[in-house]
């Protein structure tokens, strides 16, 4: 359904009539990675306080958790060049919303990552007197510092998913909470992912190649990961793939482009857990998805290809000397990251051989990780991202005795 034809749709057939005193928390998400984040938070939420109507603009994630849909704004997103064929859907949307909003007392605002569309939407509600919550911190520590201004202007709190971001903002007159990440502060069922583990077919080395949880990123990492896979293949004839895509989209994206997988390679949606588990070594398109791999300690190598123009705008514009994230939480190279590259698989081979070559070198590399998971310890992201909407619904703050 367009943005056009929505607003007008939704008043008649999926909104509740909210011109009861019920307190209304909206979360708006315009990715499949703040669908995800959103989702566990909205079902702790209709848990915990039921009283509350939960409205979203986001995923099917969030659909099912039980938030009532105004919009789907989130099975896909975009980065970079790429992202600007969705910037007049964007904006019709935040219309939208703001439209919705006007005829509701929205309580709480939740914006979900994605702070290019939220800050908009989030400006809006602070001038109404509503209370901002953002889900995830904007990764202003890496680029864009001089957008927290403007974050202060448009949030009473940011929740952060890594451990170093509370005082980070804090230390800038911005308040937040750390409350874990739901990638990393989740219990394994290890029983099921080595019966499934075990099912992966035989070979070694066992390579994971994860291409990315956006179109954009497959098509443009896709081919850079077969090629490094290739090279392995030559060194080691018995090398074998499985490559997991985010979803059924993305894996039918993949068949599209590769009708005959390359000999040695499975494709396979689902079961990630169980890929990571049955794997000696992945190689990841940047993102969360090297917060599974850290869940269970797993070698890495990262990687983001884009265009020149993008590689020298991001040695400009980026901050921080690593870029994927579990290297960003040790401070230090743990594992080998090509973010951005252009495109050249040499580099990238060269660093994967290095370490199937020595078992040790892997050892390494593994506890390196494992001493990252410590920081997360006792922390429950969905419960206390809960307990902190609760407590603007009712008036207080979340940080009181904190």
């Amino acid at each position: 359904m367009t943005n056009r034809v929505w607003f007008s749709c939704e008043r008649r057939k999926n909104m509740k009539d909210h011109s009861s005193a019920k307190a209304i928390v909206l979360f708006t998400a315009f990715e499949p990675s703040g669908d995800a984040h959103a989702a566990p938070v909205i079902a702790a939420l209709k848990t915990m306080a039921p009283e509350i109507e939960i409205v979203a603009c986001g995923g099917p994630q969030m659909e099912r958790a039980g938030a009532t849909m105004i919009e789907r704004t989130a099975d896909d997103g975009a980065m970079g060049l790429s992202a600007l064929s969705k910037i007049a859907s964007v904006k019709k949307t935040q219309n939208a919303i703001r439209q919705w909003a006007l005829a509701r007392r929205v309580n709480v605002h939740v914006p979900v990552d994605s702070p290019a569309a939220n800050f908009a939407i989030a400006k809006f509600m602070k001038a109404r007197g509503v209370r901002v919550c953002h889900l995830v911190a904007p990764q202003l520590w890496a680029w864009g510092p001089w957008r927290l201004n403007k974050l202060r202007r448009c949030t009473d709190l940011v929740l952060c998913l890594l451990p170093f971001e509370q005082e980070w903002f804090r230390s800038r007159g911005v308040p937040a909470k750390f409350i874990g990440h739901p990638v990393i502060n989740r219990i394994l069922d290890q029983a099921q992912i080595d019966a499934q583990s075990n099912e992966l077919p035989k070979g070694s080395p066992k390579v994971l190649l994860l291409p990315g949880s956006r179109s954009s990123e497959v098509k443009r990492n896709l081919p850079l990961l077969l090629k490094v896979f290739s090279d392995i293949q030559h060194n080691h004839r018995r090398a074998i793939a499985i490559m997991v895509t985010a979803n059924d989209s993305l894996a039918r994206l993949v068949r599209e482009r590769l009708p005959t997988l390359p000999p040695g390679v499975l494709l396979m949606t689902g079961k990630l857990d169980a890929a990571i588990s049955w794997s000696e070594i992945a190689l990841c398109v940047s993102g969360t998805v090297s917060l599974d791999l850290l869940r269970q300690a797993k070698p890495m190598v990262g990687m983001y290809r884009t265009g020149l123009l993008s590689v020298l705008g991001g040695n400009i514009m980026l901050s921080m000397p690593n870029r994927l994230l579990p290297n960003i939480l040790a401070g230090k190279r743990v594992v080998p990251e090509f973010v951005p590259c252009i495109g050249r698989a040499g580099p990238i081979s060269a660093a994967v051989e290095e370490l199937l070559a020595d078992q040790s070198r892997l050892r390494e590399t593994a506890n390196a990780l494992r001493a990252l998971l410590p920081a997360f310890q006792g922390k429950r992201p969905d419960i206390e991202a809960a307990e902190a909407i609760i407590a603007f619904v009712a008036g207080r703050s979340p940080l009181d005795n904190k």
